[in-house]
């Protein structure tokens, strides 16, 4: 008999950017203990899409908001503490940067290239999605 596998938590994030000077430029947060750097990302509430879930979570833990893209980017998997958890993530082109937010006395953020982003962080499968989403930005559309 084979071992049961375990339930992967559910969860999603984003990916926030912006466009300075025509170069792109993504935000990571470091974790609640200072040790990584990550993108913004948590369980999802079951009265919430995960898309609304991850704007959400950009705004606590980062300071930042805008119209999250419903459009997946991809997932990745990560384990903390035992646990296996699937981060669904999606893209989110910031409309807005609060100088105080809800998380601002436990994280830093820092604005990065795309390519120093992905030196930062660890999970290789987050490495990829955040290449493939240097791909996929695109200017906020005013009109």
């Amino acid at each position: 008999m084979s071992r049961k596998a375990k339930k992967l938590k559910k969860q999603s994030g984003v990916v926030p950017y912006r466009i300075v000077n025509g170069k792109i430029e993504v935000l990571l947060v470091s974790s609640r203990k200072g040790q990584h750097w990550v993108i913004p990302k948590g369980g999802i509430p079951k009265t919430m899409t995960a898309p609304d879930s991850a704007a959400k979570e950009a705004w606590e833990e980062a300071g930042v908001v805008g119209q999250v893209d419903t459009n997946q980017l991809g997932t990745y998997k990560y384990r903390k503490r035992g646990k296996a958890y699937r981060v669904k993530v999606f893209l989110l082109p910031v409309a807005a940067e609060l100088s105080d937010w809800l998380e601002a006395s436990i994280r830093k953020r820092d604005w990065l290239d795309v390519t120093s982003a992905i030196k930062r962080v660890k999970p290789s499968a987050l490495k990829r999605l955040l290449k493939l989403s240097g791909d996929q930005m695109q200017p906020l559309s005013l009109f």
